[in-house]
């Protein structure tokens, strides 16, 4: 029996076939070699041209790169399922289809988890470019040392909202696959749900090393599987987009108190209402009625219970994005860090999934 590789590289992939070759050249380039590149292609319209990259890999990588494509489109959730299941690895390790794997990002990981039988997710540090790799524009560390969590409470509520980005999340395959539903299907959030599932007995661990490099300015590709349609809408979030994703954040994070019996609502919420600018920076510029409604709508949902929903909703809409962005740039630069309204600590900021 062939021993397992570290890692499966996890590639979701739907069109974006000209990102897919530097993509594969950041991994191949790594100085580390135990993994294996696993690749989905979700029936989409650009299917002929990801096939005919994989196979030019695979000629000259032979045995690395394992290529899957999906008899119908998935959609994003379902594609996530299908690539873990795929996977031989002893975590998955996913990139969006448009990103770069970062100098030494496996070296690290493993570091991180090799001789460890309790890490159930690995929670990443990553930053944004735009145009060329070497153009950072912002980087994102949760917290400014490498700490580790305890599996349940601790671990679920530092690491649930945190794993938004697809790129770079790493969770430990065989959790993963043991928990497989199609319950959250078109949430765009699957990884959110192993992430809750599979930290409910496993310890999670973070690192302040940047391992990905997420591309800024793509528009989102989400909205032509059948479980998505309707929902929405390829090349833009739209305020009901976000209303669906938000929601379905919290719907995994109840389920988890019913299937579980671990509650982590509340600090979920108030999680996310202490980071809520990127739920709504790119609805600034509704007309003020419909953005009324938005913020009614996410109210409804609970938010109404915490102050900083309210601050971030409507600060942000007065300043709108430029000046409001303005304001946390200049408040980071006095500062010498990042910041949060509610609280001088370093913030987050949020990407569309791929």
């Amino acid at each position: 029996m062939s021993k397992r590789p570290l890692f499966s590289i996890c590639i979701p992939a739907y069109n974006r076939s000209n990102y897919l070759e530097p993509l594969l050249d950041s991994i191949f380039s790594q100085n580390f070699t135990d993994f294996e590149i696993v690749i989905c292609e979700d029936s989409s319209p650009e299917r002929e041209q990801i096939a005919a990259i994989v196979l030019k890999y695979q000629g000259q990588y032979p045995r690395k790169i394992l290529y899957s494509e999906n008899q119908v489109n998935l959609g994003y959730d379902g594609n996530i399922r299908e690539l873990v299941k795929i996977a031989s690895g002893n975590f998955c390790f996913f990139m969006g289809n448009d990103d770069l794997m970062a100098q030494d990002a496996l070296t690290e990981v493993a570091r991180l988890v090799v001789g460890r039988n309790d890490i159930g997710m690995v929670l990443k540090s990553y930053a944004w470019f735009y145009g060329g790799k070497d153009n950072i524009i912002h980087s994102v560390r949760y917290f400014a040392d490498e700490c580790q969590f305890a599996a349940g409470v601790q671990a679920i509520h530092a690491c649930f909202r945190r794993s938004g980005v697809i790129s770079g999340y790493i969770v430990n395959r065989d959790a993963a696959q043991a928990v497989a539903t199609t319950k959250f299907d078109g949430s765009l959030y699957y990884q959110m749900y192993l992430t809750a599932r599979a930290l409910v007995s496993m310890n999670a661990i973070f690192t302040p090393k940047i391992l990905v490099l997420c591309r800024s300015g793509i528009p989102p590709d989400f909205g032509n599987s059948r479980v998505e349609r309707g929902s929405y809408t390829p090349g833009s979030f739209t305020a009901q987009a976000r209303l669906n994703m938000v929601g379905g954040a919290i719907d995994i994070i109840k389920d988890l108190k019913n299937s579980c019996e671990v509650d982590v609502i509340d600090q979920v919420m108030s999680d996310y209402s202490n980071y809520f600018y990127p739920c709504i920076k790119d609805q600034l510029n509704l007309p003020i009625r419909e953005y009324w409604n938005l913020y009614r709508n996410f109210g409804r949902m609970g938010f109404y219970r915490y102050p900083m929903f309210h601050i971030y909703c409507c600060t942000a809409y007065i300043l709108g994005e430029v000046r409001f962005d303005w304001l946390m740039r200049r408040a980071q630069l006095i500062l010498g860090r990042s910041i949060s309204l509610s609280r001088f600590v370093t913030t987050e900021t949020s990407k569309p999934l791929k």
